[in-house]
């Protein structure tokens, strides 16, 4: 049957819901629009010195983003395919303005949307979405809580193992709703006090935390892979795992410590139901195998040298082609994240080939900065600006322009610089409007805004000290940078 509008009878059209009604826009983000349309056509209005017309274009473009992604007048991803058509039509070689000879194709900038990063994260989210529709997530957490029943401190630093580890391989907005589904039980058997709240922070500390460990894991991962490659930097999947897992768990442990001072008793008992309801149906097995497979073929990338990019396009194509899930999965992928990743891809493809890249380093004198200085300003610009913006954004804003500023530094290394400043955008999670996870876990009721920043601020911090501090040093003597 044709379920297309235009073969639908003309009678069923009268009982369409009635369009939704457009929210009006709060006088921050009406601020926000204002400035936005000022800051991008102020370099039209003005000379800047040292920059050729596409270059000023392109801080154009930079400019609004910058304000856009911050006061979200427009959605974040509304923002980004902004991005890619004001390049396109700015400072591309089929711009509607003069643009040299070096000017990149639009193809170059549209490309973005198919980046091979974007295919990585593609991959992932077929594969977390599949978790939930077989089960898997639910059953694995279940599994895995069974030797951390009785003491509160060990429930929750199994809860917070678990979802870390989860929130490797799946969204970790996805992770939170799904350890809260099997936890909400507990926290509601529980006494009022400080247990209910730290039980209920563990997880999105733990779901933030947890995604810095895998390329999927989460966007700013994908984004710093994205600015590396477009330098003709890669790093691949087993790479990063080796960078980031251990700073991951490190903060995990930082964070169950912190948590269980402020929040959780010595003396607290917690009880929890681990029954699994495992799908034994064809496509379930199915789904567990692509899954399997494809995890190990990303952990043993060294030794068969099939790309990791290539590899998240396993499960796509599996997946499908054995119906193991269809076009109503595919619906329900988080598309405006990939676009939102694409956007800050296209940024930093444009500040690079305007030299615009260029022309911001030259405008200050990092290299005064001693190397330490300066990967810890970029960490601590990166975590402030992702507790009051998302993480996307922060890492699509200031990503590219590190990673061009370690290039032309002799004095940090270009994969550090990336890497230090995705990480810390992923620690930014003092606020509900930080992250989903936060979001999530606020809107159990069972977390006040205070305690949610106390434990975000000291884990953000003290996690970004960590950092800046220790894996510089250890990434060097590994030769992983």
């Amino acid at each position: 049957m044709d379920n297309s509008a235009g073969s639908r009878p003309r009678a069923r059209l009268a009982h369409r819901r009635p369009p939704a009604r457009r929210q009006s826009l709060s006088t921050f983000q009406r601020v926000g629009l204002i400035l936005g349309i000022i800051a991008f056509l102020a370099p039209f209005a003005f000379d800047i010195p040292g920059l050729d017309g596409p270059g000023e274009r392109m801080l154009s473009i930079f400019f609004l983003a910058i304000v856009f992604w911050i006061t979200e007048p427009i959605p974040l991803v509304a923002t980004a395919t902004l991005v890619i058509f004001l390049e396109v039509i700015l400072v591309s070689t089929g711009a509607i303005l003069p643009v040299g000879e070096e000017a990149l194709a639009s193809s170059s900038y549209f490309a973005a949307l198919a980046n091979p990063v974007i295919i990585l994260f593609l991959g992932g989210f077929m594969i977390a979405d599949g978790a939930e529709k077989y089960r898997l997530d639910k059953n694995l957490a279940a599994v895995m809580l069974r030797p951390f029943t009785g003491s509160a401190r060990i429930t929750i630093l199994g809860l917070m193992a678990i979802t870390a580890a989860l929130s490797m391989f799946m969204s970790n907005t996805a992770t939170t709703a799904t350890m809260f589904a099997v936890v909400m039980p507990i926290i509601s058997a529980l006494p009022d006090g400080k247990s209910r709240a730290g039980l209920a922070l563990s997880i999105p500390l733990a779901a933030n935390v947890g995604g810095i460990g895998t390329p999927v894991g989460t966007p700013p991962n994908a984004i710093a892979i994205g600015a590396l490659a477009e330098h003709g930097i890669k790093v691949s999947f087993v790479d990063w795992m080796m960078m980031a897992v251990p700073l991951m768990l490190l903060i995990l442990v930082l964070a169950w410590i912190l948590l269980s001072i402020l929040f959780v008793p010595k003396e607290a008992k917690i009880k929890i139901g681990t029954e699994t309801d495992w799908d034994t149906s064809r496509p379930a097995l199915g789904f567990y195998i692509v899954t399997a497979t494809t995890i190990a073929l990303w952990m043993s990338e060294p030794l068969h040298g099939v790309s990791s990019t290539t590899v998240g396009f396993l499960p796509v194509v599996a997946l499908l082609a054995m119906r193991i899930m269809d076009s109503s999965d595919v619906k329900k992928l988080d598309w405006p994240v990939l676009w939102l990743v694409s956007g800050g891809i296209a940024l930093g493809t444009g500040v690079g080939a305007t030299g615009l890249d260029e022309w911001l380093v030259s405008s200050i004198n990092w290299s005064s900065l001693p190397a330490l200085g300066l990967i810890g300003l970029l960490a601590f610009i990166g975590l402030a600006m992702a507790n009051v913006i998302s993480h996307s954004a922060a890492a699509n804003l200031l990503v590219p322009l590190a990673v061009s500023l370690a290039v032309s530094l002799d004095s940090i290394g270009t994969i550090t610089v990336a890497a230090v400043v995705a990480i810390a955008c992923s620690l930014g999670m003092s606020l509900p409007i930080s992250t989903p996870p936060n979001a999530i876990a606020y809107s159990t009721g069972e977390i006040s805004v205070k305690n949610m920043a106390t434990i975000g601020l000291l884990v953000g911090i003290l996690g970004t000290l960590l950092l800046v501090a220790l894996m510089p040093i250890a990434w060097s003597a590994l030769g992983l940078v």
